[in-house]
């Protein structure tokens, strides 16, 4: 069972560090496409945040913002595999963070064609949200440390 576990969670993570991979080589000096991609869609969230709650967002450096990606990603995946909780809270924030930016299906109109590859990509992200809270679940769930239990006398 371990042997499957520790196969699962390289494959899991493989999602993340292959990702974080990705943006770190891309990243260059000006924070690369994944800082391209997420200014806009920064800027587009925010105004959807201050007009809906009246809250303002506040500013800060995109290319900050791709490196923390980058290393919670990347540090995540890797405790991740190592069997973690801490891992899985570092990816668990980086989702909760980024997903409702980045995948931003509220701002399309359902009828249009670009609605259904972003409301897909959120809703498989979602589902790897669910994925680490349940790994987060089941680590919590077991005990840290099981009684022995003494075998019972048989009686004549």
């Amino acid at each position: 069972m371990s042997v499957t576990s520790f196969v699962g969670r390289v494959l899991f993570a493989s999602i993340f560090l292959l990702s974080a991979w990705q943006e770190f080589s891309d990243y260059g000096t000006d924070g690369g496409s994944a800082a391209k991609t997420l200014a806009p869609k920064l800027q587009v969230f925010s105004k959807h945040v201050a007009e809906r709650t009246g809250f303002e967002v506040p500013e800060f450096d995109i290319k900050a913002a791709v490196a923390a990606a980058v290393a919670m990603k990347g540090v995540g995946g890797l405790l991740f595999i190592a069997g973690s909780s801490l891992g899985a809270y570092l990816l668990l924030l980086h989702q909760l963070i980024f997903i409702p930016i980045l995948h931003d299906f509220y701002n399309y109109d359902p009828s249009k064609q670009e609605f259904n590859p972003i409301f897909i990509k959120f809703t498989q992200n979602l589902a790897l949200f669910g994925g680490l809270l349940f790994f987060i679940g089941m680590k919590n769930s077991i005990p840290r440390r099981q009684l022995k239990k003494k075998p019972h006398k048989k009686q004549l």
